[in-house]
């Protein structure tokens, strides 16, 4: 069966124009979403891919009417394609999985995009690595400074209770616990 999908952005935005098209490529059954594409948990579009079985086609008007990047259409057209399902774009006519060259191109586009995050992966690590080494401290936030771990070991050596304490520095118990408790 061929499935149709139709979204637009905002509730004054019209399908009509999707649904016109759909309907002429032979969708027999449409789901329509009025939602960002910007959402990643779309009602209508977790539905259908819900729904799909082996042999179903997926159609929509414009690519980007279901993916918002590359690599969220990629996830999408794969989780299609685990359904047993096939893929293809009318405005976009190389984005049709039921063909050798849709699949071929398709399969580029995932190396590029997998390329592309271990880029973005190996750059991000050199980063972090340089950051580390000027003395950038990654992580949250300390809850407390070196001055005030001082005075919260000389109140708590003086008798105060933990909580006493925690109160003194508007934090939680166990937050005096941990950080005063060496590890182990």
């Amino acid at each position: 069966m061929k499935i149709g999908y139709a979204r637009v952005s905002t509730e004054d935005q019209r399908l009509t124009l999707q649904l016109e098209a759909l309907k002429e490529a032979g969708c027999g059954k449409v789901f329509r979403e009025k939602v960002s594409g910007a959402y990643r948990d779309r009602p209508e579009l977790n539905r259908m891919l819900d729904q799909l079985r082996e042999g179903d086609i997926v159609t929509v008007w414009k690519l980007d009417r279901l993916a918002r990047s590359t690599r969220n259409l990629l996830e999408i057209v794969e989780a299609i394609r685990q359904a047993g399902a096939r893929f293809q774009s009318i405005s976009e006519p190389w984005a049709d999985t039921t063909t050798h060259a849709g699949k071929m191109i398709m399969t580029i586009f995932a190396g590029i995009a997998e390329f592309e995050r271990d880029l973005i992966r190996e750059r991000t690590g050199a980063g972090r690595v340089d950051a580390q080494k000027r003395g950038v401290r990654f992580g949250r936030p300390k809850k407390m400074n070196d001055e005030q771990l001082k005075l919260a070991r000389r109140l708590l050596k003086e008798g105060k209770s933990v909580r006493d304490v925690a109160k003194t520095f508007s934090i939680h118990p166990a937050t005096i616990y941990r950080i005063l408790t060496p590890a182990a």
